[in-house]
């Protein structure tokens, strides 16, 4: 029993040991890509600011526009959620996080009366809201850990034309912003309609305050070339968010697979000491069957012991019933058995002719 508790132990562990290596593996892979993708993140940042400017200088200039990205509705009916989240597991509570945020507002709009369209972005989104029986849009996939702007342009343009068709009166992005690599934390922005809070509140930090857009020329209008750039703006913040997305993403599991090594660790410590226990009592009780049978075979051999029958008349020198007894003389182990077998008769003899029937016994 011993032995077969010891066998399973030893496949845990080897089994362990495997999963050790896969998730470090994981977590070294993970924090190389962090670096890359925070890098990514502050390199659109300046793409940001300087079209949040642009935007701030062309409204400073006095441009007009009839863009429907501007024309906010005089009452919500239905709202479009982007909820961008990872292709893959294994990274602790990232998805979870988004998903919950997520949900909660579609209930607060269901329980308003509000209708919802969800645009999920990543397989876990789609699979999550799909299995719960929620309204999905069009799906996007496959591009959670590297985005790039042509992902960010289709996702763009496809929630401006919902909302210009008039399919949904608000467009709102949910997905982790990404601090630091110890420090994410789930927002949820407003995309479209884009207004002066709206724009001033992006990934991007606000434009200067100080009136010098005003003194810029623009060619062509600048009512035409703030219809072009709104669009772009859209996918700015789109392409903004799903870098953010990523590089947390990377840091949530870089550290669910240090902890998952850490446990796989801590594991194996444990089973260790549980199978070095459980072949000691195999070796202990291996022991104890060897002694114990050494003492059954021990105990088992038949011990010969010789005896010589005596005449006692012959020994003391005497006859019996008037004849003369003929002498014997044992030798070798015969003589030594037959004088224990003589002292016991002897003592025998002399009990009897104690007692009142001697005469009659002799």
């Amino acid at each position: 029993m011993a032995g077969g508790q010891e066998r399973i132990l030893r496949g845990r562990i080897n089994s362990m040991q495997a999963t050790k290596k896969i998730t470090r593996a994981m977590e070294l892979i993970a924090a190389s890509r962090i670096v890359k993708a925070q890098q990514r993140v502050e390199a659109a940042v300046p793409y940001s600011e300087q079209i949040t400017e642009v935007v701030k200088d062309l409204s400073a200039a006095g441009a007009s526009s009839d863009s429907p990205l501007l024309a906010g509705r005089s009452e919500v009916k239905n709202k479009c959620y982007v909820v961008i989240t990872a292709d893959r597991g294994l990274c602790g509570g990232y998805n979870s996080g988004v998903q919950r945020a997520a949900e909660g507002e579609i209930k607060a709009d269901v329980l308003a009366g509000k209708g919802y369209e969800i645009i999920p972005v990543g397989k876990k989104a789609e699979a999550y809201f799909r299995f719960r029986g929620y309204s999905l849009g069009q799906s996007f996939q496959g591009f959670s850990d590297n985005p790039s702007y042509a992902d960010a342009k289709a996702i763009g343009q496809h929630v401006v034309a919902l909302y210009a068709s008039g399919h949904v009166d608000s467009v709102e992005l949910v997905y982790t912003r990404f601090i630091s690599a110890g420090s994410q934390e789930v927002v949820l922005r407003p995309l479209v309609p884009l207004q002066r809070d709206t724009v001033e509140g992006g990934d991007g930090k606000a434009g200067s305050t100080d009136g010098s857009g005003s003194d810029y020329e623009f060619e062509p209008d600048p009512t035409t070339i703030l219809d072009t750039l709104l669009p772009r703006y859209v996918e700015a913040r789109v392409y903004a968010a799903l870098l953010n997305a990523a590089a947390s993403e990377h840091a949530f599991r870089q550290r669910a697979m240090k902890s998952a090594t850490d446990n796989a660790e801590e594991l194996i410590k444990n089973l260790s000491i549980i199978m070095n226990r459980a072949r000691q009592d195999s070796i202990t009780t291996e022991i104890m069957e060897i002694v114990g049978g050494a003492e059954a075979l021990g105990s088992g051999k038949d011990e010969q012991i010789r005896y010589v029958e005596l005449d006692l008349d012959a020994t003391f020198g005497g006859s019996s019933a008037g004849h003369p007894a003929p002498s014997t003389t044992p030798t070798g182990d015969v003589q030594n058995a037959g004088s224990i077998a003589v002292e016991e008769r002897t003592n025998t003899v002399t009990n009897t002719t104690d007692s009142p029937d001697a005469g009659e016994n002799i």
